[in-house]
């Protein structure tokens, strides 16, 4: 009978370790889950900063591209329009060359003071689009 009851309590006792062993085991695994969900959460919010951050960089580089494309639309017009001087000035300069092979020194001497006037409009025009 003693027997029995030694076999009861080897029984007993291992259920007992195995029960435990088990147990311990259950805790390492909720453990390493909750660790696992708190990454996966951690890298979601990650993911989400930076899409955002990638929405934001892209919005700020097509706004600097349109502001780009405007300037070099201004500028293309200021060129345009300086071209524009430019030929007028030789066509004034090519008149004055004229009336001077003409013999007609009054109009030539205004000329010459037209054109100076036009030089410094310019030179004015030109500060005043710098600053």
């Amino acid at each position: 009978m003693s027997l029995y009851i030694y076999i009861t309590i080897a029984f007993a006792f291992g259920f007992l370790i195995a029960f435990i062993l088990q147990q311990i085991s259950i805790q390492k695994i909720k453990k390493n889950y909750k660790s696992t969900q708190g990454l996966l959460e951690s890298e979601k919010l990650i993911k989400e900063t930076t899409h955002k951050e990638n929405a934001y960089l892209l919005q700020a580089a097509e706004a600097a591209l349109l502001k780009t494309a405007e300037k070099l639309k201004s500028t293309e017009n200021l060129a345009r329009m300086m071209d524009n001087d430019i030929l007028l000035l030789q066509k004034n300069n090519e008149e004055t060359e004229e009336l001077l092979k003409a013999g007609e020194p009054v109009i030539y001497e205004l000329k010459m003071k037209l054109i100076e006037a036009n030089n410094t409009i310019a030179r004015y025009k030109a500060q005043l689009n710098i600053k």
